[in-house]
């Protein structure tokens, strides 16, 4: 009896494992018109509560022949934002000038572009059982 146990327990655990491991996927996102292959883009991923906040997973990349790519694994499904911008002077942080307006290039999801900054409702995309492949132009 024990041994039936143990089996059900197992069988559970590992049923219950693969369902959650399914609610994830990637997003693959690539900036391709970056102006030239100096300094990196960094890429952030948010949801709405984190949206130019904290993000999620942000990560910096090197631009190669004016195209940077990132892969953020292990997304759970629902609707998110990314935003980017090119780093030409590798500081580490978007560059503006004096009267507030950006002097790095910059993009996001939907390549939705307005004056000001862009909004989760106009760069939102979904995540569920496929994964997500985005192109974004600064």
């Amino acid at each position: 009896m024990k041994l039936v146990i143990s089996i059900v327990v197992m069988l559970v655990s590992f049923i219950t494992n693969s369902v959650i491991a399914q609610e994830k996927a990637s997003v693959t996102a690539e900036v391709i018109n970056v102006s030239s292959d100096t300094g990196k883009v960094g890429f952030a991923l948010y949801d709405k509560a984190t949206f130019m906040l904290k993000p999620i997973q942000a990560r910096n990349v090197k631009i190669v022949d004016g195209k940077s790519t990132v892969t953020f694994e292990n997304v759970s499904y629902g609707e998110y934002a990314v935003i980017c911008y090119h780093d030409k002077n590798d500081n580490d942080k978007m560059d503006f000038s004096p009267n507030g307006m950006p002097i790095e290039d910059y993009g996001a999801s939907n390549n939705v572009m307005t004056y000001g900054p862009p909004t989760f409702d106009r760069a939102k995309f979904a995540v569920s059982e496929k994964n997500v492949s985005l192109k974004i132009k600064f």
